[in-house]
């Protein structure tokens, strides 16, 4: 088959690769029909997250089809059309029995696209697969579904759940791209009085007044002030970090208010400073963490019901055999203007599954 491998940083291709098959009697082998790219893999390409080896088919969200199984696999079965989500779980460890299926020490956690070869490919292997695929509803298209892999639930579990927004609150969000702006349309669920969106790309941030926001500021322009004049000089209730680097979480922390909440969804790749000298006294509340995915059977009855705007961040398409080009025109945002950009496959013939020995 072919899919798109990582060789280092600055070096990747699509090329071809062996075909998955069933290792373990928890997998399952998805034919995929749809997968986008993710901020993290752009990290990865960097070189940021060391622990990627070279040679891995990168990617972590995409929807399909199941071709096999393996033999204990009880929930989905071949010719069911399923969400595969970004984290995998046991569902044993201590860390999946507490619903953390993040932090999952049984095998699974963010390992597609990560610690094994991932979804930018037209067949993908899923661990535990009980677990960690989702069938969807025909009602909803896989360009659609493919959101709620990850950005969604990260943006609503890692920003507005950890940030605790609750009705009259002001959040402020700051970093307008993809998770930002489900930030924003997640954070509209539990009526705050105000949300403040944050940005450099005058594109993104009129995007962010379309998801919801009722307020935005140039990055450049003194956003503190903007912040203090909407609250009286108290400070925003809830901010979400949404971009990854130290200028912007330290700008988080300048913003909140005494006694609110900072909630950190960004890859950090580098250093920041925690400026202790100034929040000490302040009773703030810093959370960090990596997406669950507790909450995507919500999220996927909320999208087939019409409640998300999921598709609406879908800006650019392509085919799945078009990965060197999608690549290019997602690391240049500010230039393409896009969002989210989705890769969807022509009818193949089905891969002939074999099974490990």
């Amino acid at each position: 088959m072919k899919a798109y491998v990582f060789h280092g940083p600055g070096r990747s291709a699509w090329e071809d690769v062996p075909d998955p098959g069933v290792q373990e009697p928890t997998d399952a082998i998805v034919r995929v029909d749809d997968v986008t790219l993710c901020g993290t893999d752009l990290h990865i390409l960097k070189g940021d997250v060391p622990e990627v080896p070279p040679g891995t088919v990168l990617g972590h969200e995409a929807v399909g089809e199941i071709v096999d199984v393996g033999g204990d696999v009880r929930t989905v079965r071949p010719g069911d059309r399923v969400l595969v989500s970004c984290i995998t779980a046991c569902g044993r460890c201590r860390y999946c029995r507490e619903g953390t299926y993040g932090q999952c020490r049984g095998g699974g956690g963010w390992i597609l696209g990560h610690l094994i070869d991932g979804t930018q490919a037209e067949y993908v292997r899923v661990p535990y697969a009980d677990l960690s695929v989702h069938p969807l509803p025909s009602s909803l298209d896989g360009k659609d579904a493919v959101l709620l892999a990850d950005i969604f639930p990260t943006s609503y579990e890692v920003g507005v759940l950890n940030g605790h927004v609750r009705p009259g609150d002001t959040v402020a969000v700051v970093g307008a791209g993809p998770v930002g702006l489900a930030a924003v349309a997640t954070a509209r669920l539990f009526a705050p009085e105000r949300i403040i969106a944050v940005d450099l790309a005058a594109a993104r941030l009129e995007a962010a007044k379309h998801f919801g926001a009722d307020a935005v500021a140039d990055a450049r322009e003194a956003p503190e002030q903007l912040v203090a004049d909407l609250t009286g000089g108290l400070g925003a209730d809830v901010v979400v970090e949404a971009v990854g680097v130290p200028e912007t979480f330290e700008l988080c922390t300048r913003i909140v208010r005494p006694g609110g909440h900072v909630a950190n969804v960004g890859v950090h790749g580098k250093p920041v400073s925690l400026h202790l000298e100034d929040l000490w006294i302040k009773n703030v509340t810093i959370t960090t963490g990596l997406v669950d995915t507790y909450s995507t059977p919500t999220l996927l009855r909320m999208a087939a019901a019409g409640r998300l705007p999921t598709g609406q961040l879908v800006t650019h398409t392509f085919p799945l055999n078009h990965m060197e080009e999608a690549y290019d025109v997602f690391a240049r945002a500010a230039d393409t203007g896009a969002l989210k950009v989705v890769l969807g496959e022509e009818p193949h013939e089905e891969v002939v599954p074999y099974r490990a020995a």
